[in-house]
């Protein structure tokens, strides 16, 4: 039972699968330019153009009809009456096409099935040509030749009678060549030729002549318009030479009249002049003695008016000048007012603004003051019991500090005052040979500057330095009795050596004032 199932089924699939390539046997699909026809079940054709179908195998059969535009060369083979009856052989050609309407189609199927390209052409040259005969029998040769496109029109549309009853459309119908049989077309092409030559000849020889007579007419309008010109020119100029003519005279005229007169003018300016300077000289001797008659006035009248003048000069210098003086006092008392008030404006100025920066200031200087005060307070504590103790020791000191002190100065001061000497870079000495003269003379100068030194310091300080430096030479103590105590001890050999030799300096000095 189950091998009998799959049987079946077996069968089944095999059934289905020849059904299948059966059908897919009989797909087809058209092109856009040909239309296939599937007829056998249906009564009427089934039509596919540019799209897919089935085609039932063994059932159903396929056709091809060309949808394509096709060119068809039409000719009359030989020549052909016109209505005028001449001759024509005529070239034309026809594109057509199967008329893809439902009724178009079905006519077409019936007479071009399975026709290829040139079968199409040979079924429709003789329909086509037929129709050109007799449409060239309607038409004269001039009307033929002249106006090819209404032939063509007129012939397509009495073709396209015969080709609908056949399912084809006639697209265009053009003329190539026309022929005639005794050539008269071309007479006619040289008849109107020569015509046309002639016309041009005619306008060529119109346009020439109007060219011309436009010419002359513009040289004889530009001859007039140079002769007005010249002739307008020639006048003017002519007017110009008379006006130069008249002009010239009368400035002739006008030249010898005014050399005429300026003759006479000269004749009686002479006179005049001679008149006027005999004039003169009357005039000059009675006014020299009436000068001189006046001199004395004059002189007499000067003088008082000099005096007067004087006088009256000073007097209104004088009041001037204190005019003058009063004015620049009164000016400087209110240029001093001014600047008095300016100066007072200013300086309460500036003391509002220092007034007002102190106030800022106070309160840190103020603190900086008591600290300042305090350091101050301590430092002079300091200083005066430091000078307290150094008076005390000052009192203490005896004649031989005083001498120690002035021994260990005395070298300083020596160097001091030879300091000047150690500047000198050359010395030129000019005589010489006596005492005193030369590098002896500005050696002897050390010991007097040094005791004008302590001359100056007694009289600054009241003490006899020099009294003291003697104090310990025999003329000191036996001839002047003078006794420094403080002299013995340990200190006494240092001093005493000192002594002598600031007393030895001094009697250096007293011997070269002497």
């Amino acid at each position: 039972m189950p091998e009998e199932k799959l049987i079946i089924v077996g069968v089944v699939v095999l059934a289905v699968i020849i059904l299948l390539a059966i059908i897919m046997s009989g797909y087809v699909k058209s092109p856009p330019d040909m239309a296939y026809i599937i007829s056998g079940i249906k009564k009427k054709p089934k039509v596919l153009i540019g799209r897919a179908g089935i085609k039932i195998p063994f059932l159903e059969r396929k056709d091809t009809l060309l949808l394509k535009q096709i060119s068809i060369d039409i000719k009359t083979g030989g020549y052909v009456p016109t209505k005028d009856f001449i001759g024509v052989d005529i070239d034309a050609v026809a594109k057509v096409k199967v008329d893809t309407s439902e009724e178009g189609i079905l006519k077409a199927q019936r007479n071009f099935l399975n026709m290829r390209e040139q079968d199409f052409v040979v079924a429709l040259t003789d329909s086509l040509q037929g129709n050109l005969r007799e449409i060239i029998g309607t038409i004269e040769l001039r009307e033929l030749n002249t106006d090819r496109k209404k032939f063509g029109d007129e012939v397509q549309e009495k073709a396209q009678v015969d080709m609908n009853s056949l399912g084809i459309q006639i697209i265009s119908c053009n003329i190539q060549r026309i022929e005639d049989e005794q050539g008269l077309i071309n007479a006619l092409g040289q008849d109107n030729m020569s015509k046309i030559q002639k016309d041009a000849s005619i306008a060529k020889a119109n346009a020439d002549r109007d060219v011309a007579v436009a010419q002359a007419e513009a040289a004889k309008e530009a001859n007039d318009a140079r002769v007005i010109s010249d002739l307008a020119i020639a006048q003017r100029n002519t007017e110009l030479d008379i006006k130069r003519s008249e002009l010239r005279v009368q400035a002739d005229i006008k030249r010898a009249e005014a050399d005429a007169a300026y003759e006479i003018q000269k004749q009686e300016q002479a006179k005049t002049i001679e008149t006027q300077a005999v004039n003169v000289q009357i005039a000059r001797a009675e006014r020299e003695a009436e000068l001189k008659q006046k001199e004395v006035l004059v002189r007499q009248q000067e003088l008082s008016a000099q005096i007067e003048r004087q006088a009256d000069a000073e007097k209104y210098k004088a009041e001037k000048d204190a005019e003058a003086k009063l004015i620049q006092r009164q000016r400087q008392a209110e240029a001093e007012k001014y600047e008095q008030e300016k100066a007072a404006e200013a300086q309460k100025a500036r003391a509002d603004a220092a007034r007002y920066q102190a106030e800022q200031e106070a309160a840190g200087i103020t603190a900086k003051g008591v600290a300042e005060a305090e350091a101050i307070k301590a430092k002079g504590l300091a200083e005066a019991e430091a000078m307290e103790k150094k008076a005390e020791a000052y009192r203490k000191y005896n004649g031989a500090a005083v001498i120690e002190m002035m021994v260990k100065i005395l070298p300083e001061m020596a160097a001091e005052v030879a300091k000047p000497l150690s500047s000198i870079d050359k010395v030129n000495i000019y005589g010489g040979g006596g005492e005193g003269s030369g590098i002896s003379g500005i050696s002897g100068n050390l010991p007097v500057v040094m005791k004008q030194v302590f001359d100056t310091m007694t009289e600054a300080t009241g003490v006899d330095f020099t009294e003291i430096m003697r104090a310990s030479t025999y003329d000191a103590k036996v001839t002047k009795n003078i006794n420094v105590s403080g002299l013995d001890g340990k200190d006494a050999p240092e001093a005493a050596k000192g002594a002598a030799a600031a007393a030895a300096v001094f009697t250096a000095a007293d011997n070269k004032n002497e």
